[in-house]
């Protein structure tokens, strides 16, 4: 008998030999749109939410999410805005060293807490604020003229690896706030004993964004993993059960596509590096599943965020 996991990766390849990669894109795109919309109209019954904080681990499709949140809730009757905490970063003089001596980004207190939470104030009084960004290529935070001010009744969504810390927002009333975890949290089985980890998702849609925005190879997204990973249970993964929802990012066609982006380049790991076990078994997994070229995906998808040409700005 077939295993319903093999049946699944089967289902999966049959679609795209077949002709048919639109009807499972549009099943995963399906499954983001019921939870989103099911996650927008909780917030909406909230009155008092004026604040959405949007957290989840590296490469999870926080800021895609956040912005697809945003439509969900304009056609709630919501007037949303979705802001970056990334924007809040305190310059690089100013960034924490970790224990090896390094700048630790993954570091709550690589943001401008006490900036930050004054903004936040402010807006939710209704005054305008100095919008900032961040220069990442030179490490500083700018202010380009850039204001914000937000309308009776606007939702402001953050995004960010520690909107879920309660450091960030303790001085802000809890009414006010509503907490989103999202990441990829469905494993794919190849054959019901051979589990593909969520991780591996993130590890590759990294991979593809490095190669495409970063200029790096998989051998190096592969040499960083380990300290992000540190980094995520440390600032993140405790502070999960403070979200009043999760969202699944994960996507039935995800696998497909990320193997088109990234296999040639992952071929090129050097046999004698650290790093070829685990491009090895990358490798490894992407071969159970047919190549989707990224013509259809549709431009809102998340996995623009990672593969390029995303509709949103999402950096």
């Amino acid at each position: 008998m077939i295993s319903e996991e093999k049946r699944r990766v089967a289902y999966i390849n049959e679609k795209i030999e077949s002709g048919h990669a639109t009807e499972l894109v549009a099943e995963g795109e399906a499954y983001h749109a019921e939870q989103l919309t099911r996650i927008a109209r909780e917030i909406c019954s909230r009155a008092h939410v004026r604040v959405v904080l949007l957290a989840g681990p590296s490469s999870s499709g926080k800021t895609s999410t956040s912005h697809k949140l945003c439509l969900e809730l304009l056609a709630q009757g919501k007037r949303p805005v979705a802001l970056s905490l990334d924007n809040w970063y305190v310059d690089g003089s100013l960034t924490p060293i970790d224990e090896n001596g390094k700048k630790d980004y993954e570091s709550l207190y690589a943001i401008d807490l006490k900036q930050l939470e004054e903004d936040v104030k402010a807006l939710i009084d209704g005054k305008e604020i100095a919008l900032p960004t961040f220069n990442f290529s030179e490490e500083r935070r700018e202010y380009m003229g850039e204001t914000l001010r937000l309308e009776e009744g606007a939702i402001l969504v953050m995004e960010g690896i520690h909107a879920l810390n309660p450091l960030l927002s303790e001085h802000i009333d809890s009414a006010c706030k509503y907490k989103i975890y999202a990441a990829p949290m469905s494993p794919v089985s190849l054959d019901g004993e051979t589990w593909i980890p969520t991780y591996v998702h993130r590890l590759l849609r990294r991979m593809s964004r490095d190669l495409r925005t970063r200029g790096k190879n998989p051998q190096t997204t592969i040499a960083s993993w380990p300290s992000v990973r540190e980094g995520e249970a440390k600032w993140i993964e405790p502070f999960r059960a403070e979200a009043d929802a999760e969202f699944d990012t994960s996507m039935t066609y995800e696998l497909p596509a990320i193997r088109y982006t990234v296999e040639t380049a992952l071929q090129t790991v050097p046999a004698v590096s650290k790093e070829y076990k685990v491009a090895e078994q990358l490798l490894y997994y992407l071969s159970f599943f047919e190549g989707l070229e990224a013509s259809f995906i549709p431009r809102t998808s998340i996995l623009r965020e990672f593969i390029g040409g995303s509709q949103f700005n999402v950096g």
